[in-house]
């Protein structure tokens, strides 16, 4: 069943996370999570620990976004952010 319900988009956005960091942008274009921060809000209320670090991305229309969401587990931070 390909369900796109609060808890299935929580379950995708997780197994993302515990491979690597993940954008904003990536998760609504990859994972089809139209509002990323609001899944991110319900993981971290459900107790698994979730940094957000500030980014600057092009989007595919070659617009530039500032202070985009990176968000990461603690235990997987990107290159060059510390916890």
């Amino acid at each position: 069943m390909n369900t796109n319900n609060g808890t299935a988009q929580c379950a995708r956005l997780l197994k993302r996370l515990q491979m690597e960091p993940i954008d904003t942008l990536t998760a609504m274009r990859e994972l089809n999570i139209l509002r990323p921060g609001a899944r991110i809000g319900e993981l971290r209320d459900l107790g698994h620990e979730i940094f957000t670090h500030r980014i600057v991305l092009t989007d595919d229309q070659g617009r530039t976004h500032r202070r985009i969401a990176l968000y990461f587990l603690s235990t997987n931070p990107p290159a060059g952010v510390s916890v």
